[in-house]
C-alpha cells in the first residue's frame, strides 16, 4: 500500500515521497517549481549517507601537499651532507643518529610554526641573520672538522674510534637543523599556502609537519641504507680520505654560502 505526502526537502523545495514496502523515497525534482540540481527525475534513499563533494577536494588537496613535501625533501642541503657524512665514516648507526637529531629539528620548527613563534623569526631581520650567520659557523666548523680527520685517517690509515663516534650523533644533526633558518621561512611561508580550504589552520599546519617529518624519515632512512650498503667500498683508506675531504669541502660551502647569501 503507497501513500503520498508532503514534507520539507534538502533543497528547500517542496517534494513529494512515497513509502512503499520497499521504505522513503525522494521523487525529484520538485514538480511544484524546477529544482536546481537536477533537469530529469532522479530517485534518492533516504538512508544513503554520502560524503559532501568537498571532502575530496580537501584529500586531492593534501596528497598535493604531500607531493612537493617530499620533492622539497629530497632536494640536497646541509641536512643531507651530514647524514652522508656520518653514514660513510661512521656506518647505518651514525647516519641514523643524525637523521634522528634532523627531524627532531623538524619537530621544533614544527611546533614553533603552529604556535606562530617562528614567523616571527621570519619577519625579524636581526634575528633571522643571527640564526644564519650561527648555523653558517656551525656547518664552518664541521666542514673544517671534516677535513683535519681526513689528516687523521691518512696518518693512521684507519678511522679510530673516536672519530667514528663524532662522525655522527644526534647532536650533530638537531644543531645542524635547527640552525637552518630557512626552515622557518619555508614552515611560516609555503606550509600556509597547502593548507585545505576550509581546513581549521593550527590543525593542518600540525599535520603537514608530522606530514613532512614522515617523509623526512622514510627518505634519510633509505639514504643512509644505501650508503651504508656501499661502505665497504669507501673503507679503503684512500677512498675513505677522499670521501671525507669531499664532505668536509662540501660542508663548508654550505656554510659560507649561508653566511654570504641574502634572504
Amino acid at each position: 500500500m503507497n501513500y503520498m505526502k508532503v514534507i520539507p526537502s534538502t533543497c528547500s523545495d517542496e517534494v513529494l515521497h512515497s513509502v512503499d514496502n520497499f521504505g522513503p523515497k525522494i521523487l525529484s525534482p520538485c514538480p511544484f517549481r524546477a529544482c536546481p540540481r537536477s533537469s530529469a527525475p532522479v530517485v534518492h534513499d533516504l538512508f544513503t549517507s554520502k560524503q559532501p563533494l568537498h571532502t575530496w577536494h580537501m584529500i586531492s588537496a593534501l596528497l598535493a601537499a604531500a607531493a612537493v613535501l617530499a620533492l622539497l625533501t629530497l632536494v640536497p642541503g646541509p641536512d643531507m651532507a651530514v647524514v652522508t657524512q656520518a653514514a660513510l665514516t661512521g656506518g647505518r648507526s651514525s647516519g641514523f643518529r643524525v637523521s634522528v637529531g634532523i627531524v627532531s629539528g623538524l619537530l621544533v620548527w614544527g611546533l614553533l610554526t603552529v604556535l606562530g613563534l617562528s614567523a616571527i623569526l621570519a619577519a625579524s631581520a636581526e634575528a633571522y641573520t643571527a640564526v644564519k650567520l650561527a648555523g653558517a659557523a656551525y656547518l664552518i666548523y664541521l666542514g673544517v672538522r671534516a677535513l683535519w680527520q681526513s689528516r687523521a685517517s691518512a696518518a693512521v690509515h684507519g678511522p679510530s674510534a673516536s672519530v667514528v663516534h663524532k662522525a655522527g650523533t644526534w647532536k650533530t644533526g638537531f644543531t645542524t637543523n635547527l640552525l637552518n633558518p630557512k626552515i622557518a621561512v619555508f614552515y611560516t611561508g609555503l606550509l600556509p599556502q597547502l593548507v585545505p580550504a576550509g581546513w581549521p589552520t593550527g590543525l593542518s599546519l600540525a599535520l603537514l609537519v608530522l606530514i613532512h617529518v614522515a617523509i623526512s624519515i622514510a627518505w634519510l632512512s633509505t639514504y643512509v641504507v644505501l650508503l651504508s650498503r656501499a661502505r665497504s667500498t669507501f673503507e679503503k683508506p684512500k677512498v675513505r680520505q677522499m670521501l671525507e675531504r669531499v664532505t668536509g669541502t662540501v660542508l663548508l660551502g654550505f656554510g659560507v654560502k649561508i653566511a654570504l647569501e641574502a634572504r
